[in-house]
């Protein structure tokens, strides 16, 4: 058995745009393909040339694609009732970076895709996200590193977008 020990960057933009906002800013920037279907067609792809096809007609102008959304701000009104806090978390990636890291360090399958936190705050709404190249670093691969910052990168950028 074995533990290893992580530092993680988190990085974090806060905004003064209305959450709804920010929200629909991150879905229109964010490939956000039919998830079924995007399965059935990676699965039934006979070469990698058809499956990158397939990822990249996924895709949004940023490189990436919503796989999952979670709207944890749903689960939490059902204690507090409307008006509660406010919080989207969205699983969020791109399969073709994913194996780029995955090659040279498997444990990097273990963090990606990645989460962006979109959540409303008293000083605005915070655009959260965990840098990869934070996760990845106690590997010491540079390949897979420099795919993760790179990664970082897109996300960061976006996120600042966004936030504007």
């Amino acid at each position: 058995m074995a533990i290893t020990r992580t530092e993680v960057e988190h990085f974090t933009v806060i905004s003064s745009r209305r959450f709804e906002n920010v929200v629909d800013s991150f879905r229109a920037a964010v490939g956000q393909p039919d998830m079924l279907q995007f399965s059935k067609a990676t699965a039934g792809a006979k070469t990698f040339a058809e499956f990158k096809k397939v990822v990249e007609k996924g895709l949004g102008r940023t490189d990436l694609m919503i796989f999952l959304e979670l709207d944890q701000g749903a689960v939490l009104q059902k204690e507090s009732g409307e008006g509660g806090q406010k919080i989207v978390r969205f699983i969020t990636g791109n399969p073709l970076i994913m194996k780029e890291m995955v090659k040279h360090v498997p444990d990097a399958g273990a963090y990606a895709p990645v989460t962006v936190l979109i959540d409303e705050r008293a000083d605005g709404v915070h655009l959260s996200y965990d840098r990869m190249a934070s996760f990845l670093a106690p590997y010491k691969n540079d390949q897979a590193l420099a795919v993760a910052r790179d990664l970082d990168s897109k996300v960061e950028t976006l996120l600042r977008e966004i936030a504007q």
